[in-house]
């Protein structure tokens, strides 16, 4: 008899495991938050975008506009030393 009842159990074990385990699982899931209370709602996080943007924003806005640098030292790609070197008018 003990075998026949073992050998029932072993070939349905999966269809008696499962609801068993869901019940005991949503028993602790309402336990466990009656316990502890509802979550607090998590901050809302910026992407990385969003984040460089504002902080571009943010280098722009302490950035006197005022002072520009003038049209003649933005033509200079190299110092005059380097430049004037080889002219003979120089030597």
């Amino acid at each position: 008899m003990w075998s026949v009842l073992w050998a029932a159990v072993r070939s349905k074990a999966p269809y008696v495991t499962f609801p068993v385990a869901f019940v005991v699982g949503l028993v602790g899931y309402h336990l466990e938050r009656a316990l502890r209370g509802d979550p607090p709602p998590a901050a809302e996080e910026r992407s990385i975008s969003e984040q460089r943007e504002e902080r571009k924003l943010q280098e722009i806005a302490e950035k006197d506009l005022t002072k520009v640098v003038s049209l003649k030292e933005k033509l200079e790609f190299a110092p005059r030393a380097v430049l004037n070197r080889n002219r003979a008018e120089k030597s």
